[in-house]
């Protein structure tokens, strides 16, 4: 584990949480929704024997600073660019799950020269993703507040248990419990809301231009998505991955919304695949 303090910007000052393992091509791994570095543990641990295998905690989550501030894409993208300009990395390969997946894909098109390749794993893809009625719900002015107010591991463990095909008690227990209390604290709630709040533009209002800047994109585009999720249903993803220039999916039977945790064996497989065939660094 690791700390990182970012300059300049925004973020000037913040530090940002993030694993590493491993010795060869940078690959940054970018959680979800709630998430944190260290669910990234089994693709990490596959990884690492051959690539330099980083996943950090996005701002607002995990272990990183939770600002007040404007929680949109554009946010997140700067921040990782802050942190690949702070680790001295210059391309990489990103993998983006759920919410990563619309980070990593904002990245890539603000700064497509350093990202060699892009591989979405149950992914947002804004531009082509229909919020929720869940989703709408929360970010209501009223309701979305009283939401942030709750502090529940036992309903925690009952929402997210319902994005997998078949729930692993472990793997759910483990996406809750881990650093329950920091990421449970009243600024990493009200992140989450912001979030959801300020992501809203980018995946609704702007969307068509994300489908026409994604239309231009030139990096290669793996995307792993199981038929049976019910948080990113496979129409989005088919749609998604039609509007990629050089994009390929790979379909997952009995999985959810977590590919990684679900079938690790084989999405790990797949992601190895995917970056061997990058151009040796510089």
């Amino acid at each position: 584990m690791a700390e990182l303090r970012l300059s300049g910007g925004a973020l000037d000052g913040f530090t940002l949480h993030y694993v590493s393992a491993g010795r060869g091509p940078a690959v940054v791994l970018l959680h979800g929704l709630g998430g944190f570095a260290e669910s990234w543990r089994r693709t990490v641990e596959a990884l690492a024997p051959r690539y330099t295998v980083i996943a950090v905690d996005l701002p607002g989550f995990g272990r990183s600073a939770k600002p007040r501030a404007r929680y949109s894409l554009g946010f997140f993208a700067n921040a990782l660019g802050g942190f690949l300009d702070g680790l001295g990395l210059g391309s990489v390969s990103l993998v983006g799950h759920s919410l990563g997946g619309a980070v990593a894909v904002a990245f890539s098109l603000t700064r497509p020269t350093r990202v060699e390749r892009l591989a979405l794993i149950g992914a947002v893809v804004p531009g082509f993703y229909r919020l929720s009625l869940p989703y709408r719900f929360a970010v209501l002015p009223v309701l979305g507040d009283l939401l942030a107010l709750g502090r529940s591991a036992r309903l925690y463990k009952a929402a997210i248990a319902r994005c997998f095909h078949t729930p692993d008690r472990a793997e759910v227990d483990f996406l809750v419990d881990h650093d329950y209390a920091e990421r449970t604290r009243w600024a990493a709630r009200l992140a989450f809301l912001t979030t959801l709040r300020d992501s809203r533009a980018d995946l609704v209002v702007r969307a068509a231009d994300y489908r026409r800047a994604i239309a231009m994109l030139d990096a290669p585009v793996l995307f792993v998505h199981g038929r049976q999720d019910n948080v990113i249903p496979a129409e989005c993803c088919r749609q998604a991955r039609a509007g990629f220039r050089r994009a390929e999916t790979r379909w997952l039977d009995d999985c959810g919304h977590f590919p990684q945790l679900e079938h690790p064996t084989v999405v790990n497989e797949w992601l190895g695949a995917f970056v061997a065939e990058r151009p040796a660094p510089r």
